[in-house]
């Protein structure tokens, strides 16, 4: 019998050490769980934060994700806070190259993860939280609605944390699904929006492909009509200046993977690196300026859009966005549009995906606010979400899901932990109009707070 196909189980038991017994526990270091982590720390709670890969910032260092998304509106830095910081050091310290002006947030330079690496490396180091690399949440403890104890993985073995309050920024909500918080996963039928590997390219020569102006997905079906690119995919995000000779691909999907199964994302890394073969052609064959690029590396993480959601006391949803939603309960304000990729490589699929883009975006100085209930899943209570797995519906998800909306959630999540441990330890007793005020004080960006309407 395969190994695969087994469906022999064996007794496994025994006692753990507890290593880390703090105010709060944040699970996964991405955007938001480091934002979460470095909130905590400042409110002064005993941190501990277990990230699986071997640094900070998950997609955007990991997985080479080569840019953020917008900072701001247009009008207002939304990302403010811990994202202001990010974003300033990025440029002080190289992590951004500079395509776009440092003074336009809204569409800010590309990324150079290594750089990126070392400014969160700074800033979580410096808040003084405790934490460790190559460490995989793989399970909790919980009763009665709360979690006691989240199980990790490392090299020297199996251990436990205890903590007062959990934050689960693992983009896929397995600290909140693991405790018993409802979920919803992909559209109706289950379908997610398919995944990404990125990937790293040299020998680009970019004055020449600025001045032949030939937007790669404009000339996709010609790849497909040459045989060069045998899956039909219509949607190539983009190739991103990240160095003088250098490039960042967000290029190709990966369809059907699933980011909760290891089995899936084990078979869709491989086509993405197989896949990425055929791109290679395509840009040197069909465009201008990419004639001697050579691959240098994919990223160590795919690029994962969607997962679970976490279902929580309030769902965010598609027509919060139509609404430029206001709530008394805000930790924060967003704008990107609402961006989900088809879950299917075929011209109707790409064309729904265009017209929803196209049709759910704002104009300059408009955003939607976040609840603080969307990060409170139900059933739980002393669990908090942030990230992509916050309680919102697909279509937010699509809008909420990118690195400065992670900073958003994650600050706030972080903050609250801290508030929640030094108190009763419910979420649902933190006070927001004082967590409202920490924010403001903190640099967010609230401007419907109570404490902002009640200034003279």
């Amino acid at each position: 019998m395969s190994a695969t196909n087994t469906t022999a189980t064996v007794a496994w038991q025994g006692e753990l050490p507890v290593r880390h017994d703090v105010d709060v526990f944040v699970a996964g270091g991405g955007p938001a769980g480091l934002a979460a982590a470095v909130a905590a720390a400042r409110e002064g709670a005993r941190v501990f934060l277990a990230e699986g890969q071997t640094c900070f910032g998950g997609m955007g260092t990991s997985g080479l994700i080569p840019v953020f998304m917008q900072f701001a509106d247009g009008v207002n830095f939304l990302a403010a806070g811990l994202g202001r910081e990010i974003y300033e050091a990025m440029w002080d310290r190289g992590a951004a190259y500079p395509s776009c002006p440092r003074d336009n947030p809204t569409r800010i330079a590309s990324i150079r993860a290594e750089g990126l690496k070392r400014v969160y490396d700074t800033l979580v180091t410096a808040a003084g939280v405790q934490f460790t690399f190559m460490t995989q949440v793989i399970g909790v403890q919980a009763a009665e609605g709360r979690i006691i104890h989240a199980f990790c993985a490392a090299k020297s073995g199996v251990f436990a944390v205890r903590a007062k309050q959990f934050i689960d920024a693992t983009g896929d909500g397995d600290l909140a699904a693991w405790a018993g918080a409802p979920f919803e996963k992909g559209d109706a039928e289950g379908a997610m929006m398919p995944g990404t590997l990125c990937s790293l390219w040299a020998d680009i020569d970019w004055p020449a492909v600025h001045a032949a102006k030939m937007w790669p997905q404009a000339y996709v079906p010609k790849g497909i009509e040459a045989g060069i690119l045998t899956v039909p995919d219509l949607h190539l995000p983009g190739m991103w200046q990240v160095g003088d000779h250098v490039g960042g691909g967000n290029i190709g999907h990966l369809f059907g993977v699933d980011g909760t199964d290891e089995r899936s994302l084990t078979a869709a890394l491989m086509h993405g690196r197989r896949s990425l073969l055929e791109y290679e052609q395509f840009f040197k064959k069909i465009l201008k300026g990419y004639e001697n690029m050579a691959l240098v590396a994919t990223g160590a993480l795919p690029g994962i859009r969607e997962t679970r959601r976490i279902m929580g006391d309030y769902m965010l949803s598609v027509k919060d966005f139509e609404a430029r939603a206001v709530f008394a309960d805000e930790i924060g304000r967003y704008s990107y549009p609402v961006d989900i990729h088809a879950s299917r490589p075929d011209a109707k699929a790409f064309k729904a995906f265009e017209e929803k883009f196209e049709k759910l975006r704002y104009q300059p100085g408009e955003n939607y606010g976040i609840p603080y209930r969307c990060l409170t899943p139900r059933g739980l209570h002393n669990v908090f979400v942030t990230g992509r797995c916050i309680s919102a519906d697909r279509a937010m998800q699509g809008s909420v899901r990118v690195m400065p909306g992670c900073f958003i959630t994650g600050q706030a999540a972080g903050t609250a932990a801290a508030m929640a441990a030094a108190g009763s330890g419910d979420t649902r007793a933190v006070d927001v109009a004082t967590l409202q005020g920490r924010l403001l004080k903190a640099g967010a960006y609230l401007p419907n707070a109570a404490a902002v309407r009640s200034s003279p």
